[in-house]
């Protein structure tokens, strides 16, 4: 049995802000739509990846904001840190772990998100 994660959502306070934050990280608008007073729809999802997020009103009971770890994967954490800062996404410096190297940003409402390269930039020290 294969069990596919394909949608997270990712409680905010203020959708059209939410949103265009995703979108100048560089996710994809996949569907906006409004289906009443109160219930509003926004998936988002990454380049390349099989999982989006929505973002709405009436999606979740989640406090704006209270998401955190979520996690993205890239081949080059370096390229990922340049493209996130030339986007004016504010991001960490470079965190290298034995497990991976790493940057870290929240959106508007605190969510937090974490960038990995899983193959560290630097050896482990002995």
């Amino acid at each position: 049995m294969d069990i596919k994660l394909e949608l997270v959502a990712v409680p905010v306070t203020d959708v059209d802000r939410a949103k265009a934050f995703y979108e100048q990280v560089g996710f994809h608008t996949d569907h906006d739509v409004t289906v009443s007073e109160e219930i509003r729809f926004v998936q988002l999802t990454p380049p390349g990846s099989a999982c989006s997020i929505a973002l709405g009103k009436g999606l979740t009971r989640m406090a704006p904001g209270s998401l955190d770890n979520m996690q993205v994967v890239v081949a080059d954490i370096e390229a990922a840190h340049t493209e996130l800062t030339a986007r004016g996404i504010e991001v960490s410096e470079i965190d290298d772990q034995p497990w991976g190297s790493f940057v870290y940003f929240s959106d508007p409402d605190g969510n937090g998100w974490a960038v990995q390269q899983t193959v560290p930039r630097k050896a482990p020290e002995a």
